[in-house]
């Protein structure tokens, strides 16, 4: 079983449908969105109609972000200016252009969302958190509004963090050690990050849906190793400069 956390996704449903193709979910896999679906992005109706159709493939775990506590606060409303400018208008657009369309699955998808999962080993929250407490008493500010700005230490449980909501410009996963920020800016012209939490493997694809050159070259080389492995070369040599070209590629 992997167990692989994903980033903020903000509408950009190709990207998603590309992402869940690099990685090839499986039954036994558990895949944790780190919240923030809607906005932004142009298509966010497609992003939960996605989300909704993976239950069936594989264990998905949706947290909660600020964006869609903004929606929830605006469906039963007028549609604040506030809300469109900080992306509701390109949501509202891929519903049709009201909020009246958004079907009951989408409203119960919503309101379904969890504020934070918990493992033996890690954690997984959509902003930040509170290092001095435990993570039933985290206050709603820390959990989907707070940045990254003043960088928490490391959580007294000891366990790892897996965060989203400050975007990375620089299209890299920020780590920290104890702390690994997923949000990797797709919407803005960086990646949609999945990273597999115990071996580490990363997978990035752009707005478009397109694997990062990297991560397409890493893939053809463990699919090589293991079409090698399955006729019985059990450590194949593919070149000691294999990884350092890897590195290299953006």
């Amino acid at each position: 079983m992997r167990t692989i956390a994903i980033g903020d996704i903000h509408g950009c449903a190709k990207a998603l449908e590309g992402l869940i193709a690099a990685i090839e979910p499986m039954e036994s896999d558990r895949l944790i969105f780190l919240g923030d679906y809607v906005d932004r992005g142009p298509d966010s109706k497609g992003v939960i109609d996605l989300l909704l159709g993976l239950r069936r493939r594989c264990q998905t775990i949706c947290l909660l972000g600020n964006h869609e506590i903004m929606l929830r606060l605006v469906l039963n409303g007028p549609v604040p200016e506030e809300w469109l400018q900080l992306g509701g208008r390109e949501t509202l657009a891929s519903y049709g252009g009201s909020l009246k369309n958004i079907p009951p699955e989408h409203i119960n998808f919503l309101f379904g969302l969890l504020p934070y999962y918990e493992t033996e080993s890690a954690v997984f929250v959509h902003a930040n958190y509170d290092a001095t407490l435990a993570m039933r008493e985290q206050s709603e500010e820390s959990l989907y509004w707070q940045h990254l700005t003043d960088l928490p230490g490391p959580h007294r449980s000891g366990k790892q963090f897996f965060v989203g909501h400050t975007p990375q410009v620089s299209g890299e996963v920020g780590d920290f050690g104890y702390l690994k920020c997923l949000d990797t800016f797709c919407f803005g012209g960086g990646w949609l990050t999945a990273l597999e939490v115990d071996q580490g493997q990363v997978w990035q694809v752009s707005i478009e849906g397109k694997l990062r050159q990297k991560q397409r070259f890493l893939e053809l080389l463990r699919k090589k190793i293991g079409s090698l492995r399955s006729r019985g070369v059990e450590n194949p040599h593919l070149g000691a400069g294999a990884e350092a070209k890897a590195s290299n590629l953006s």
